[in-house]
């Protein structure tokens, strides 16, 4: 390799590199900004000009997250809505990639790109609808309505993602469990699926985070026992005379851990999961 060569290539990387931290400097700022004013005391949180390291450091705002006891229900809603959520996006999604992927008939690849189509569509202009559609049925300020309108803007996503990851197994497989004995739904449980791990985690981990992070849906269709951390925060620590963002902020840290710790440990699947359909094997 020539000098040129070799400085043109350490030039490259020096300049991703820098891409790479300006981008990562702009995403991780709003999360120590966040942090910042979890740990400033309440009183400095409208200090002019703003001071972007806290000098008077405090854990005052995180104690006082106690003494709302609202918080504790709302974490119950979040983790109940997001976790049946996620289940059913996983198995509905499961079950239509697989027909999408090994199955062949007329209109399929219309049905695809309509169910895909599904996302082209704003939320709030779906939600007057659903709005409409769960107040004729009784089904406003109840868990219901918050896993439907959470699995309706899921389950397109998860469709493709576990298409493109069941097109990576090959044809034979099934062919050879077919030739067994073992039916289509045999098939599916004991074979397919099982070798989906990856695939099944991203999708569910994917519609989990989409029903734990929900704001608008959340905010409009449950009512005040049914509702989630998103709004509930929101109507905990803002009013129109008040905002106690010191404490909010406090409580959004705690309220991103089970995302966070769930990204962690799953890494791996999700990794996996998402990048099996780009090279079909």
């Amino acid at each position: 390799m020539s000098k040129r060569s070799a400085r043109d290539s350490r030039g490259s990387r020096a300049a991703a590199w820098a891409a790479v931290a300006v981008l990562g400097g702009f995403g991780l700022l709003p999360v120590y900004w966040m942090l910042a004013t979890a740990l400033t005391p309440a009183q400095q949180t409208f200090r002019y000009p703003p001071s972007l390291i806290p000098t008077d450091l405090t854990l005052d705002n995180f104690a006082n997250l106690a003494d709302e006891p609202a918080l504790a229900r709302y974490l119950f809603n979040s983790i109940i809505v997001s976790v049946i959520t996620a289940v059913l996006s996983v198995v509905v999604s499961a079950y239509m990639g697989y027909a999408f992927s090994k199955f062949r008939f007329r209109g399929r690849r219309s049905l695809m790109y309509f169910v895909l189509s599904s996302q082209m569509f704003p939320q709030a202009l779906l939600l007057v609808t659903l709005y409409a559609l769960f107040s004729a049925y009784r089904l406003l300020d109840t868990y219901t309505a918050l896993v439907l309108s959470f699995t309706t803007f899921t389950l397109p996503l998860c469709v493709w993602m576990l298409k493109g990851f069941f097109d990576t197994i090959p044809d034979s497989l099934v062919e050879a469990a077919r030739v067994d004995g073992a039916s289509r739904l045999r098939t599916i449980h004991s074979v397919i699926l099982p070798l989906s791990a990856p695939g099944l985690v991203a999708a569910g981990l994917f519609a989990f985070v989409r029903g734990w992070n929900d704001f608008i849906f959340a905010l409009t269709l449950a009512g005040r026992e049914k509702t989630t951390l998103p709004p509930g925060l929101v109507n905990a620590f803002l009013g129109e005379a008040t905002a106690q963002w010191a404490e909010l902020m406090a409580a959004s840290l705690l309220a991103s851990l089970p995302v966070v710790v769930a990204f962690i440990a799953l890494q791996r699947f999700l990794v996996g999961g998402i990048t099996a359909g780009a090279i079909k094997g």
